[in-house]
């Protein structure tokens, strides 16, 4: 039998599958997703040996080259059947007081028919959020707490993702607000189009004057660039999507999101997750509406800390260098050079900060939907721009740590 070909992406039905596969030649140590072959028999064997998951379960593979005996590192992620729809809802939770209650209304109000669960990594909150969840869980059996100590994203999905019993993985914020019909539209997209992860549009709505403006500004191209998680667009492969409704066999395959990321670990995850192997499918009829800041301040340090992270990720894989991503950054230093030379060596200098000033106006004045958002919007579009790009360029090496 010829050995594999050298690629990966590959899917096919065998006999019997599983979201583990038990190498022969480890059985004393635990489960293993991956398992170096040389050949195409050997694989075949491999899979066969697997138990457990229904035949129809659609098992992908994917191959790169092993050091050792000229062979290949073989993953597994098994796309359940339509029977195996059950799914665990996770959510990381710090300070979300406001909003945790309306949010797991709205899991739990879901028209998802199959089994699911709900996980809340609890941090260190400093308001009545530990309060209100416990009470939550003790009117709710669905809901199981677990504790996230650092208060760190990435380790609360990972903690909770490690005590989800389902299948599917279905990412929630503490202050999302799902549709009725989310859960039921990403598990059907997931199953039929054999992605590892799906999601669709954050629908940021805001209540006070200021978070209206954020929220037309973070569903506009001239806020945040081309992603169609922001604007809309047609269903189909992307690079990234808000949230997640994944596989967890996928996610566990790639060892989960990496803690060294403060900030940007879905960027980060779903760029490993299509390096191996993966399609992140966008979906445009699931909305997910998310609550936007709601001060100058707390939205600049929220788009500083993107722009921060968003370099870290470009160094870490050099393959998501993006140039809607350069823009912040190329922009804040063309306005910031022009200015300085502006005043204090020509006048003619200063035409790159004054575009950049009647380009927000302009802008606000288009994408705002009434009159005061129209005067505010150029506000709130500088403070994005300004604050990713200085968040991009004084970014250090140093801020990603591991171990």
């Amino acid at each position: 039998m010829a050995e594999p070909a050298r690629r990966s992406g590959r899917s096919f039905r065998p006999s019997n599958t599983s979201t583990r596969l038990i190498l022969a030649e480890a059985k004393e140590k635990e489960p293993h997703e991956t398992a170096e072959i040389s050949t195409m028999t050997d694989e075949i064997k491999a899979i066969r040996r697997c138990p457990g998951v229904r035949p129809a379960s659609k098992v992908s593979v994917a191959f790169t080259p092993h050091s050792l005996n000229g062979g290949y590192l073989l993953t597994y992620m098994t796309t359940p059947d339509a029977h195996e729809n059950s799914v665990s809802v996770i959510l990381p939770v710090l300070n979300e007081e406001k909003y945790l209650a309306a949010t797991l209304a709205a899991i739990t109000s879901q028209d998802f028919t199959g089994d699911f669960e709900i996980i809340l990594a609890l941090g260190p909150s400093k308001d009545r959020t530990n309060e209100i969840a416990a009470q939550l869980a003790k009117e709710d059996s669905r809901i199981k707490l677990i504790q996230n100590p650092s208060g760190k994203t990435a380790a609360a999905l990972n903690a909770a993702i490690a005590a989800a019993l389902h299948p599917i993985i279905v990412r929630v914020d503490g202050h999302a607000l799902l549709p009725k019909d989310y859960i039921r539209i990403a598990v059907k997209t997931l199953l039929e189009t054999g992605a590892v992860n799906v999601g669709g549009i954050m629908a940021a709505q805001g209540e006070t004057l200021f978070e209206k403006s954020v929220a037309l500004a973070m569903r506009s191209p001239v806020g945040v660039g081309g992603s169609r998680f922001h604007t809309g667009g047609e269903a189909g492969p992307t690079d990234t999507v808000y949230l997640g409704v994944f596989l967890k066999s996928a996610i566990d395959a790639i060892g989960g999101f990496d803690p060294a990321f403060i900030r940007a670990q879905d960027w980060e995850l779903n760029f490993r997750l299509r390096k191996n192997g993966g399609v992140v499918y966008f979906e445009p009829k699931l909305h997910v509406t998310y609550r936007p800041r709601s001060t100058v301040r707390a939205l600049a340090k929220q788009y500083f800390e993107y722009g921060r992270w968003r370099r870290q990720v470009m160094r870490t894989h050099s393959g998501t260098v993006n140039l809607r991503y350069l823009a912040p950054p190329i922009t804040l230093a063309l306005t910031s050079i022009g200015l300085l030379f502006g005043l204090f060596f020509s006048s003619i200098f200063l035409i790159a900060p004054i575009g950049y000033l009647v380009g927000v106006v302009i802008s606000g004045f288009v994408v705002g939907k009434s009159f005061a958002t129209k005067f505010t919007l150029p506000v709130v579009l500088a403070t994005m721009h300004m604050s990713w790009g200085w968040g991009f360029l004084s970014s250090s090496k140093r801020g990603l740590r591991r171990g």
